[in-house]
C-alpha cells in the first residue's frame, strides 16, 4: 500500500503514512477521486502539506494525534502571516481532508469541525476593470495581420463578450465554435464540468471568423481553439495556450496599448459584466451568462458605483 501511495502523483506526507496503510490510501483517494478541479487540488495539496510540516515541526508523529487545539493554533499563526481568504482556504482543505479520513475510519471524528476560521466579508471585488473606451483601445491596438494578433484579439474578445473564465477559454476546441440559426455560437466548459452555450456578440463573431479563416485551423475540430505560437515560425502549433501565457500576453498587450491599469485575464470578465449591467442588463441574467451559482458573486464584478464614487469625490473643491 505504501508503494501505491508513493507511486502516485501526490505521495502521502510522513504524518499521514504513520497512521497506517488505510490513512495513506484515504489520503491519495481524497486528492485523486474527491477533488476533480486541478486548481483546487493543487491549492489543497499545498495547504495540507504546509499543515503537516507544521505539525511535524512541533513533535507530532501521526495525524491520529491531531486535535482541535492544534488546528486552532495553526489557524491563529497562519492569520498573522496571511490574509483571511488564504487562511479560510487552508482551513477548508484541512477540514475536508480530516473529514474524509474520519469517514474512512482513520480518525474517530473530524477535529477541524470545531475550529472557526477568520471572518471575511467581501462586498466589492478587487479585480481591475477597464472602461469601455479602454477595452476598445486595447482591441483596436492589436496587429491582426499576423496569426498571433488574430488569436489574441479573439481570446480577449471571447472573455469580454461571454464573461468566460480563462480556464474555460483555453480549454475550448475548434468544434466549440459553431453555427446555429445562422449565428455563431460558442460552447464553454465551465466549473463543475458544465457546458455553457452562448450566442456570439457581433464583434466576437467577426473576431472568431477572422481568426479561424485566416489561420486555417477551422477544419481541425478536435484541436485546441487557442494555441501557442511556434518559436521562430510565427505559426500556430497544436499545443493549447496555457493560462499563464495568456496572462503574460494580456499584460504585454495592455502595456503596448498604453493602458496603465494593471489588468489580468479576469479583468475582461469583470469589464464585460459591468458594461452589460450599465446598458440595462439584469443581475440575474449576468449571473446566468457568467455561470455564477449566486448573484452575490456577480455583484463582486459590478463596478457601476465606481463612477458615482468618483463624482462624489470631485465635489471636494478646495
Amino acid at each position: 500500500m505504501t508503494q501505491l501511495v508513493s507511486a502516485g502523483s501526490l505521495p502521502a506526507p510522513t504524518l499521514i503514512a504513520a497512521a497506517g496503510d488505510r490513512a495513506a490510501y484515504r489520503f491519495l483517494e481524497f486528492f485523486a477521486a474527491q477533488i476533480r478541479n486541478p486548481h483546487t487540488r493543487r491549492a489543497y495539496a499545498k495547504a495540507v502539506g504546509a499543515f503537516c510540516s507544521w505539525l511535524e515541526a512541533r513533535g507530532l508523529s501521526s495525524i491520529a494525534a491531531v486535535g482541535s487545539i492544534h488546528i486552532a493554533a495553526y489557524v491563529e499563526e497562519l492569520g498573522r502571516r496571511h490574509a483571511a481568504p488564504t487562511v479560510k482556504q487552508h482551513l477548508a482543505a484541512i477540514r475536508r481532508l480530516l473529514d474524509w479520513l474520519a469517514a474512512g475510519g482513520v480518525l474517530p471524528f473530524n477535529p477541524a469541525s470545531a475550529v472557526r476560521g477568520p471572518k471575511h466579508v467581501v462586498r466589492r471585488g478587487k479585480t481591475a476593470v477597464l472602461a469601455p473606451e479602454e477595452a476598445r483601445q486595447l482591441l483596436d491596438s492589436i496587429d491582426v495581420s499576423v496569426p498571433v494578433g488574430l488569436r489574441d484579439r479573439a481570446l480577449i474578445g471571447l472573455m469580454l463578450f461571454t464573461f468566460a473564465r480563462i480556464g474555460a477559454a483555453t480549454a475550448m476546441r475548434v468544434e466549440d465554435v459553431y453555427v446555429q440559426s445562422r449565428r455563431l455560437w460558442v460552447r464553454l466548459h465551465e466549473k463543475g464540468g458544465k457546458a455553457v452555450d452562448l450566442p456570439c456578440h457581433h464583434s466576437l463573431e467577426a473576431y472568431l471568423h477572422a481568426y479561424l479563416d485566416s489561420t486555417g485551423i477551422q477544419a481541425d475540430d478536435e484541436g485546441p481553439l487557442f494555441r501557442t505560437i511556434g518559436r521562430g515560425t510565427g505559426r500556430l502549433t497544436r499545443t493549447p495556450l496555457p493560462a499563464a501565457n495568456a496572462y503574460a500576453m494580456v499584460r504585454r498587450r495592455a502595456e503596448a496599448a498604453g493602458i496603465a491599469t494593471k489588468i489580468g485575464n479576469h479583468t475582461f470578465r469583470a469589464t464585460g459584466i459591468t458594461a452589460y449591467l450599465k446598458n440595462g442588463g439584469t443581475l440575474e441574467r449576468a449571473a446566468a451568462i457568467a455561470h455564477h451559482a449566486s448573484t452575490r458573486t456577480t455583484q463582486l464584478y459590478d463596478r457601476r458605483d465606481d463612477a458615482v464614487n468618483l463624482d462624489e469625490i470631485e465635489r471636494i473643491r478646495i
